[in-house]
């Protein structure tokens, strides 16, 4: 078998043909005409040549596969081989009959054999049938003539192959396309094992790696399955693809793929994103990796982000670069489809219509003194493509820049704490900040020139993407600004009554967010989560887990508490269990974890203060009878919780009649201290003790 495409990637028939190329096969609006015409250009240039015609969403492909192709329809399709084979491009035409076809009953053979015969017609000579994506159960009919669904797709398959010739490209998608559908594994797969040896061996089968989505792809792995089907499969990589998330799409280079699995293939395909115009780099870097060999053996490449990587004279970070910097002059292009800022006037030029006239007398517009300067968009460069890839890169793992910016972000927000009460750590925090925001200005003006780039038709296939992480990269920019005290609160991040964009993904974001799981499955191993938080009322079942809270945050984390060393409070007696909260003045404060905070009370503490023999200031029990005492774990970075939880506390103990509450701290618990001074209500209250600080508020 041939390690590499043919010479000038042209359809070479023989089984010494390597397949490479394209497969549409996703689900979504299907491309153009003129796209894939575009497309066939592309493969020819680069040296690929096959191109698979497997649309999810066109209907007589899949949904209605018996319906033949109506003259304007075929019209379409004769214009489209034709194209394919005038830039020597194999068109491969697939159809999905599963979802509904009867293998065991003649007449439903018979017209898939006459929907393929209408294509052959049209001067398609090479065919797929596709299994993938449907249900295994088999109808009562299908049951009493086949020993199994596999036996029942191969016996269909083998039929259709040798009434259209036996032709020398025919593929074969199985129901279980990839590792992760094999029962029990590949290797003892009953479906696997009856395709290998029931399948005619001039088809060839498609196969997705270890999952429908692989991230990696193993020379091992596809041994094993060869092993299994007894031939080379043929690889429909969806790498690339994005059809099943509306928020992402992928620009990174083809990866995870050593050269070594070429001679062991029979070809690759990629089914990449939806949106035409934004493959260039996924279809361009498969095209350099076609074309690796890997008879030279292994030598390392550092990337980008500075990692090293071993690969058979193949580096996907100089494929890339390579890709981006012929991207880049497509970009800057105005004679591709849709590619002028000025379509109007390239209309009137190209017609018969006389264009309309300016006034010659009429000079250019030109600001005056003081005046606003005309705008003028800076053009794109390779680096804003570059980060444009780092931003969209891959399904398992972002660009550097991309990583960078979380962790920036993660340690900006976890280390907050410690630079307010540490100096020395107070100015790491602001260098750090400043990178932040630096990095994500050049998000903006990388959005900026792409959307004053010359070829709209690329541009308006990213927009949406690139207006998202704009948008999100604004988010997390006010809220570092905040957390560094630079003016108030921004409406973006916090806010009782936000603007829609301000909360991201809908519906959808909104039930991902209540799911226990939220972001435990995140690229970014440890990202900044959203917990949920639960607050509830106090019971007597709550005691034990109140009390360990107070020991642990009474002894900083120690293993052994120092209480004998500690000035009691009054509030420890609460705290400890000693004494109860009084009736409805007692919340917990609960997490994925559990138990990570309360907030008790008692409505009179004057006798309580007496029971521990402690001296409270008479004035202050006649303005503020009430103790309020309250805790959380460090797990709990959100303070809004602990506050909501306070706010529900003050207002039991105001119902019950009492006209004020206070809290004692003691001076080295810095945490809660803060606490109650950002809470706003509460008061430092002037004491003699010089070891413990006490707050009050009026209610």
């Amino acid at each position: 078998m041939s390690t590499s495409p043919a010479a000038g990637g042209g359809p070479t028939r023989g089984p010494a043909r390597f397949i490479s190329g394209v497969v549409e096969g996703f689900y979504g609006r299907p491309w153009t005409m003129e796209q894939r015409t575009e497309l066939f250009q592309r493969e020819q240039k680069w040296g690929l040549n096959t191109y698979l015609y497997a649309p999810k969403d066109d209907y007589k492909h899949r949904m209605y596969w018996r319906e033949l192709y109506s003259p304007k329809e075929a019209e379409h399709l004769i214009a489209l081989i034709s194209a394919a084979e005038q830039h020597k491009v194999e068109f491969i035409y697939a159809i999905s009959p599963g979802l509904d076809i009867t293998f065991s009953n003649p007449r439903e053979v018979a017209a898939l054999k006459k929907k393929l015969d209408q294509v052959k017609e049209f001067g398609c000579r090479s065919f797929s049938l596709l299994f993938d994506d449907i249900e295994t159960e088999m109808c009562p009919a299908d049951k009493e003539a086949f020993s199994s669904f596999a036996h029942a797709q191969v016996s269909v398959t083998n039929q259709v192959y040798q009434h259209l010739g036996e032709p020398e490209t025919f593929l074969f998608c199985p129901t279980d396309y990839c590792a992760a559908f094999c029962t029990p594994d590949v290797l003892r797969s009953s479906y696997l094992l009856t395709v290998g040896e029931n399948l005619l061996p001039g088809i060839d089968v498609l196969w997705t790696g270890p999952k429908v989505v692989s991230h990696t792809i193993s020379v091992q792995s596809i041994e094993e399955v060869s092993s299994v089907l007894r031939r080379a499969p043929v690889i429909w990589d969806n790498i690339h693809a994005n059809d099943y998330d509306p928020q992402r799409i992928f620009l990174g280079p083809y990866k995870h793929r050593p050269t070594d699995l070429i001679p062991k293939l029979r070809g690759v395909l990629t089914n990449p994103n939806c949106e035409f115009y934004s493959n260039f780099v996924a279809i361009h870097t498969l095209a350099t990796w076609c074309k690796a060999s890997p008879k030279e053996g292994p030598r390392v490449v550092e990337t980008a982000a500075g990692e090293e990587e071993t690969e058979p004279c193949y580096s996907p970070q100089k494929a890339l670069t390579l890709a981006l910097t012929d991207w880049l002059q497509e970009f800057m292009s105005t004679d591709q489809p849709g590619g002028s800022r000025r379509p109007a006037l390239l209309e009137q030029e190209s017609s018969d219509e006389e264009p309309m006239q300016m006034d010659v007398s009429e000079s250019p517009y030109c600001p005056g003194p003081g005046e606003n300067p005309l705008y003028t968009a800076e053009p794109l460069t390779l680096d804003d493509l570059k980060l444009l890839s780092d931003l969209f890169y891959l399904p398992y793992e972002y660009g550097g820049i991309a990583r960078n910016m979380l962790e920036e972000l993660h340690w900006l927000k976890i280390h907050r704490q410690a630079a307010a009460e540490q100096t020395d750590k107070t100015e790491e925090w602001r260098s750090k900040a400043r990178r932040f925001d630096s990095r994500c200005e050049d998000v903006v003006q990388m959005f900026n020139r792409l959307s004053n780039a010359p070829n709209r038709s690329i541009l308006y296939d990213l927009y949406n993407y690139i207006c998202d992480i704009k948008s999100g990269v604004g988010l997390a920019r006010a809220y570092v600004k905040m957390l560094g005290g630079q003016g108030q609160p921004s409406a973006l991040v916090m806010s009782e009554d936000p603007e829609p964009w301000g909360f991201r993904g809908g519906l959808s974001g909104e039930i991902q967010r209540m799911l226990p799981g939220h972001g435990n499955r995140d690229l970014f191993k440890h990202p900044p989560t959203t917990p949920v938080y639960f607050m509830r009322a106090y019971c007597d079942k709550d005691k034990t887990q109140v009390q360990k809270i107070w020991e642990e945050m009474l002894s900083g984390g120690k293993e052994q508490s120092p209480l004998m060393l500690q000035l009691p409070l009054i509030s420890d007696c609460l705290s400890s269990g000693q004494i109860s909260p009084s009736p409805g003045c007692a919340f917990v404060l609960e997490d994925e974890l559990g138990t990570c905070g309360y907030a008790l009370a008692l409505t009179d503490a004057k006798a309580v203060a007496a029971g521990i023999q402690r001296d409270v200031n008479e004035s202050l029990l006649k303005d503020f009878p009430s103790l309020v005492v309250v805790q959380v774990l460090p797990r709990v970075t959100d303070p809004t919780p602990a506050k909501r939880m306070v706010g529900q506390l003050l207002s039991s103990i105001s119902s019950n009649g009492s006209r004020g509450a206070f809290c004692e701290l003691r001076r080295s618990d810095r945490r809660m201290l803060e606490f109650y001074s950002k809470f706003g209500s509460f008061k430092h209250i002037q004491m003699d003790s010089q070891d413990i600080v006490v707050m009050a508020t009026s209610l």
